[in-house]
């Protein structure tokens, strides 16, 4: 890019499109487990230096590695017709100046955790960034159609990174926290790639309905959403949540159940309503282990596995 079009690009470039580059909605969902995730580890209230200072890091850290997946992407954004309006993808923003915000955003966000919260939580994100933002998007994204099952680990990394914040410690239901995302994300996501996959198909990108077909990613979204159901009675069933949390557990799954039924059914509408629903439910499912968790108080069990 001559030094012409550099500086037009950068003086295009508006802050609503360094916003877009962290994925806000994305990172505030995360952060929504991660602030959960931290009052699910102590059975009081959380300190607000760790639930400010914690978040901020964590969500700094998030939002670095989605400017890094708009920057490695470039190309096969412009291809997608989902993706193509991206700032990078558009030059709006320059491929320069997204990886110099990015570096900042993630520098700043160790920093912070590093100083403010504890050294575990802090090393736990960085692994985390660097497992979305190079493992996945650099490699296993264009290299499996199992790509979003082995790549969702670090995205589901956050509430156990609240919990880490607050107690500086792995231990067994901090981990059920992330195991929930981890099931969560592999129905949640193909839903998406069922509705979008010529866009995959034309930018060569090896998602399970491209590489497979749709019926055979519908007995897998099937699947993950049984393990996703399996995985969120965990909690009621080692004694970390209560009644509450078990009721609208089961009501959920069913409702994802459901949807997951009419992927199989090859309902027209079935995937995207599913990729919506499944935002909602990971919501609730939260929230609602929140409010159980005041409601109904119970003690953890003895015996419980501290990493």
């Amino acid at each position: 890019m001559s030094n012409t079009l550099q500086q037009s690009v950068t003086q295009r470039a508006h802050w609503r499109d360094y916003y877009e580059l962290t994925k806000p909605n994305v990172v505030y969902l995360m952060l929504l487990t991660s602030v959960i995730g931290m009052f699910m580890a102590t059975p009081g209230s959380v300190p607000w230096q760790i639930l400010l200072y914690g978040n901020i890091g964590i969500g700094l850290c998030a939002a670095a590695g989605a400017v890094i997946n708009h920057l490695v992407d470039q190309r096969i954004d412009i291809i997608m017709a989902r993706t193509h309006n991206r700032p990078v993808a558009q030059g709006r923003v320059s491929r320069s100046g997204a990886a110099i915000f990015a570096t900042v955003l993630a520098i700043t966000g160790m920093g912070i955790l590093l100083t403010q919260i504890n050294q575990l939580t802090a090393w736990l994100t960085f692994f985390s960034l660097v497992g979305y933002a190079g493992v996945y998007t650099l490699w296993l994204k264009r290299a499996t159609p199992q790509n979003i099952v082995i790549g969702g680990l670090p995205g589901a990394a956050p509430p156990l990174l609240g919990w880490v914040a607050v107690t500086n410690s792995v231990d067994g239901h901090g981990l059920l926290l992330m195991l929930i995302v981890f099931a969560w994300t592999p129905p949640h996501f193909w839903a998406l790639a069922i509705h979008r996959r010529d866009d995959y198909a034309k930018a060569g990108i090896p998602m399970l309905p491209v590489t497979h077909g749709i019926k055979y990613t519908a007995y897998h979204i099937m699947l993950y959403t049984l393990v996703l159901i399996a995985a969120t009675l965990l909690p009621f069933a080692t004694g970390m949540c209560g009644p509450l949390y078990l009721i609208g557990a089961t009501v959920l799954g069913l409702i994802f159940l459901y949807w997951a039924i009419q992927i199989m059914r090859e309902k027209p509408k079935a995937p995207m309503a599913t990729f919506k629903f499944s935002i909602l439910y990971l919501m609730m499912l939260y929230m609602i282990m929140l409010a159980d968790h005041y409601l109904f108080p119970v003690v953890r069990r003895a015996g419980e596995v501290v990493l």
